[in-house]
C-alpha cells in the first residue's frame, strides 16, 4: 500500500518541507508508516515520486508539471534532498510505492501526467487482469497511447482521461475533474460487477490541473473501512522545535494552505497530553482531520474546499449506525491500520472547513 501527500497553497512551500525535514514527511513513511499493518510487506521501498508546478507561468517552459521519479528507496535518494531543499512551488504531489500491480520501474512511479494533469493512486483494484482488456478496448486513443506502464493505477488514470470533455485542454474546472473522477469509479465498479469480482477495490485517487485539486477516500464496499485519509488546513506549515517538528497554525480565518495526506505530516511519539509510555504515536486534532470513507474532497482553485458525499450502492448515510461499525480488516490487510484505534486523541466532529466551504450530496 502506497502513501502519498498533497499541498496547495497560495504561496509556494519549499519541497523539503513536505518531503524530508517533517519527522513524519512522506519520505519518512516510506519506512515508518503508522496508519499500516501490512505483515507482507512493512515499507514503502518500490521507489517514489514528487510532481509540481512552476510558481510563476514560463511561457517557453509550459504549464505542464515537472516530475522527479526514481525506483530507490525514498529515504536513500541524494538527489531528492538536494532538489528538495532548491525547489518551491504552491502545487505538489508526493508519493512513495509499495508495488501491488505492475514492475518496479520508473515508467510505474506516480504521479502521471498527461499535459497539465497529474494523478496518484493508493490501493488497488481487485482481480485488475479479469476486466483489463475491456477498459483498454473502451479507451479513445488519446488516453490508450498515454500509458507507459503497467500498473491498474496508470489505467485508472486513462480511464479518467476518457471521462474529461478534452484530456489536452489548456485548463479545466474543479466540476468537470470531479464529474471525471465519479465516472471514473462508476464505471471500474461496472467493470468489477459484470466480471463477478466481489473483493472491493481501494480508490484512493487524486488529480491536478495545477488550479483545482479532486481527491476520493473511497471501497467499493458497504462494510469495510478505505485506507487512510487526512486533511489539515491553515495560514502556515512551520517547524516549531528542532528535529523536524512541525505544526499547521491559523492567523485568521482565510485558508491559504491546504494538505491532504495518507498520513498526517505532524505526529508526534508522547507529546500529546495525558499522553503515556505505552502511546504509540498522537497528533493534534486540530491539525489533522479524517476524511470520511466513500467521500470526495475538492479544492477549488479558490482555495474552497469541499467534502462531497460519493453517494452509490457503497454509500453510507452518516445517519446509518452501519456507517460507524465499517470493519477494518480488509484495510488492515491492504496495509491500513484504522486511525480511530490507533489515535490516542479523540477526533472532534469533522468542522467547517475553508473559506465558504460547504458539505454536498452530489450522486455519481
Amino acid at each position: 500500500m502506497c502513501r502519498f501527500v498533497i499541498y496547495k497553497g497560495t504561496s509556494p512551500v519549499q519541497l523539503s518541507h513536505l518531503l524530508t525535514r517533517p519527522c513524519h514527511s512522506i519520505i519518512n513513511q516510506a519506512f515508518d508508516s503508522r496508519l499500516r499493518l501490512d505483515r507482507r510487506r512493512p515499507m514503502n521501498g518500490d521507489g517514489f515520486g514528487v510532481g509540481w508546478y512552476d510558481s510563476v507561468y514560463d511561457e517557453e517552459l509550459g504549464s505542464q508539471p515537472c516530475i522527479f521519479t526514481s525506483v530507490t528507496p525514498a529515504w536513500n535518494n541524494i538527489n531528492l534532498t538536494r532538489l528538495a531543499e532548491k525547489i518551491k512551488s504552491p502545487l505538489v504531489f508526493g508519493h512513495v510505492r509499495a508495488t501491488t500491480a505492475g514492475s518496479l520501474s520508473l515508467d510505474n512511479c506516480h504521479p502521471f501526467v498527461h499535459g497539465k494533469l497529474m494523478f496518484m493512486h493508493n490501493g488497488a483494484l481487485a482481480d485488475f487482469p479479469l476486466f483489463k482488456r475491456r477498459l483498454l478496448s473502451d479507451l479513445p486513443d488519446v488516453a490508450f497511447n498515454m500509458v507507459q506502464g503497467n500498473t491498474d493505477s496508470e489505467w485508472a488514470f486513462a480511464l479518467l482521461l476518457s471521462k474529461l470533455p478534452d484530456p489536452d485542454a489548456k485548463s479545466f474546472t474543479s466540476d468537470i475533474l470531479r464529474k471525471a473522477m465519479l465516472e471514473t469509479i462508476a464505471t471500474l465498479n461496472t467493470y468489477a460487477e459484470e466480471c463477478g469480482i466481489t473483493e472491493p477495490s481501494l480508490m484512493n485517487f487524486c488529480v491536478t490541473d495545477g488550479e483545482s485539486v479532486v481527491v476520493t477516500r473511497y471501497i467499493s464496499s458497504r462494510k469495510d473501512e478505505a485506507a487512510s485519509l487526512w486533511f489539515s488546513s491553515g495560514t502556515e506549515f512551520s517547524e516549531y522545535a528542532e528535529g523536524g517538528h512541525y505544526r499547521m497554525s491559523k492567523a485568521d480565518k482565510r485558508e491559504s494552505i491546504i494538505m491532504i495526506a495518507s498520513e498526517p505530516l505532524t505526529f508526534e511519539r508522547g507529546k500529546a497530553l495525558n499522553s503515556t509510555p505505552s502511546t504509540l504515536f498522537t497528533h493534534s486534532p486540530a491539525d489533522w482531520m479524517e476524511i470520511k470513507t466513500n467521500h470526495m474532497v475538492v479544492i477549488t482553485s479558490k482555495m474552497n474546499l469541499l467534502q462531497i458525499p460519493i453517494i452509490d450502492k457503497f454509500y453510507v448515510p452518516p445517519s446509518d449506525p452501519a456507517a460507524l461499525t465499517r470493519a477494518t480488516e480488509f484495510a488492515q490487510e491492504k496495509g491500513l491500520l484504522n486511525p480511530r484505534k490507533s489515535l490516542s486523541v479523540e477526533q472532534p466532529p469533522p468542522p467547517v472547513i475553508g473559506r465558504r466551504a460547504t458539505t454536498e450530496s452530489r450522486c455519481c
